[in-house]
C-alpha cells in the first residue's frame, strides 16, 4: 500500500516576470528612431521612414545687388581741417551737399562762382546740366569747406580723362594747400601774439 500521504515531489514554480520599461528607456528607444537632417537649421524629425525629407540646396554664389550704383568718379577733397568726399555721376545738376542743395548750403553768388571753377577751367560751362554730385563735408568753417570741395571737384574730374588730370595740375586745383593754424604757445596769447611788454 502506497501512502497517499506520501510527499509529492516539489515542483518548481516558473513565474514569467516582464522587465519593466521606465521612462528614460522610452525616450532612448524614440531617440534611435529619430533622425537628424543638417541644413541652415538643424531639423529634427520623427519617423523618417514613413515621411522621407528631401535635401534642400541653398545656392550661395549668387551676389545681393546692391541698391547703389557705382559712381562715375569720385574725389577727397581737403582743406585747413575740412574734408570733403565728392561723387560724381551723369545727371542733370543735382548737387547735394550734407542733405542740402549746395545753392542752400553755399549761397552767395562768389561761392557759387568758387566752387564752378573746375568745371570751367577742364571745358564744363554748365555743370548743372550734365553731372550730379553727392557731398558730404566734415571739419572746418564754411570757408575751409567750400576750399576742400573745389579740391575734391579737381580730384574727381581727373579720374575722367588724362586731359582733365593735365589742365587741372596746371591750373594748381590739384595740390593740397597744406597751410593749417599754427598751435597757440605757452605763456603767448596766440601763436605768435604777446603780452604787452611792461618796463617797470
Amino acid at each position: 500500500m502506497v501512502d497517499s500521504k506520501a510527499k509529492k515531489p516539489a515542483q518548481k514554480k516558473i513565474i514569467s516576470r516582464t522587465p519593466k520599461i521606465s521612462k528614460k528607456d522610452d525616450k532612448a528607444k524614440e531617440s534611435k528612431d529619430v533622425k537628424v537632417i543638417k541644413t541652415d537649421k538643424e531639423i529634427k524629425v520623427k519617423n523618417a521612414k514613413i515621411n522621407p525629407i528631401e535635401e534642400i540646396v541653398i545656392d550661395t554664389t549668387q551676389k545681393k545687388q546692391s541698391k547703389f550704383k557705382k559712381p562715375l568718379a569720385s574725389g577727397t577733397g581737403r582743406r585747413k581741417t575740412g574734408v570733403a568726399s565728392v561723387f560724381l555721376n551723369e545727371g542733370k545738376g543735382e548737387f547735394i551737399v550734407n542733405g542740402k542743395e549746395i545753392s542752400v548750403y553755399f549761397p552767395s553768388v562768389k561761392d557759387q562762382v568758387i566752387w564752378m571753377l573746375p568745371f570751367h577751367t577742364v571745358g564744363i560751362s554748365h555743370p548743372d546740366s550734365k553731372y550730379n554730385a553727392t557731398i558730404k563735408i566734415v571739419g572746418s568753417g564754411k570757408q575751409g569747406q567750400l576750399q576742400a570741395l573745389v579740391h575734391g571737384f579737381a580730384r574727381a574730374l581727373s579720374k575722367l580723362s588724362e586731359e582733365n588730370s593735365i589742365i587741372l595740375r596746371k591750373a594748381g586745383l590739384m595740390t593740397r594747400d597744406s597751410r593749417m593754424v599754427e598751435r597757440k604757445k605757452p605763456f603767448l596769447r596766440k601763436a605768435r601774439k604777446q603780452p604787452q611788454y611792461s618796463k617797470r
